[in-house]
């Protein structure tokens, strides 16, 4: 059954919204690499899926930082499965704080994650994607790398990067028939945003036309078109999924 299904590796996806675009593309019939730096959740969330969908599933403890780390993701996925269809870069973090006050170490650790985590896969995902002339590298950017966020110089830093990485890949790797998009969640409702002050939310709802956050599932369904046929002839994009906060 591995060799007959395409695959897709999702970083970060233990939780929260790579839990739900890994579920996602589980259910369009890939199996599912579950990459994480959490290693027990993402075992318990490969096995979840494989339950829920029938489909293979592999979870790998992964700092997407480190080349090593990354090369054994990339390896390992090709090995278990014989191929690798797409490539979701999810892995994310914040480290947030004034520009004026923060930190070498704050700016360093959220830059190494969410941009340089992001090159690093991408280059390995390629070099496999380019022997076989096709593929999909899907980068989970954000509206901060758009607009800048007050207090996120970091996060907002290297989500632009990731726009920038973005439409790079796609000039430089067309030609083998492998797109390269990135989808930008504006305001999301997970656990991590549920837990901020009503005001903080009421702040970001003013500024949503659609006067609601976004789901995991509405980041997921761009996912999945991004990684299906009907997305075939779109490259170097990105999609904002943020209910008109970038209009």
């Amino acid at each position: 059954m591995g060799e007959e299904r395409k695959t897709a590796i999702v970083t970060g996806s233990a939780r929260g919204i790579g839990k739900e675009i890994a579920r996602r593309l589980a259910k369009s019939g890939f199996n599912v690499v579950v990459s994480d730096i959490l290693e027990d959740e993402a075992k318990t969330t490969a096995e979840e899926i494989a339950k829920e969908t029938g489909v293979e599933t592999l979870a790998l403890k992964t700092d997407v930082s480190s080349k090593e780390d990354a090369a054994v993701l990339i390896d390992t996925a090709v090995k278990e499965f014989g191929s690798l269809d797409v490539l979701v870069n999810n892995a994310g973090i914040t480290r947030d704080n004034l520009a004026v006050r923060m930190t070498e170490a704050e700016w360093d650790s959220v830059i190494n994650i969410n941009l340089k985590g992001v090159f690093i896969l991408s280059q390995l995902a390629a070099k496999v994607m380019m022997k076989k002339r096709s593929g999909r590298i899907i980068n989970i950017a954000s509206v901060s790398g758009i607009l800048g966020t007050a207090g996120q110089a970091n996060y907002a830093s290297s989500k632009a990067g990731v726009i920038a990485l973005t439409k790079t890949f796609a000039r430089e790797l067309g030609a083998r028939n492998i797109n390269v998009n990135a989808v930008a969640p504006g305001f999301i409702v997970t656990e991590m945003t549920e837990n901020l002050p009503d005001k903080v939310k009421e702040a970001y709802l003013d500024q949503i036309p659609l006067k609601r956050g976004g789901t995991p599932e509405d980041v997921a369904n761009t996912v999945e078109f991004l990684s299906s046929p009907s997305a075939d002839y779109i490259t170097g994009i990105t999609i904002n999924v943020s209910g008109g906060m970038v209009i």
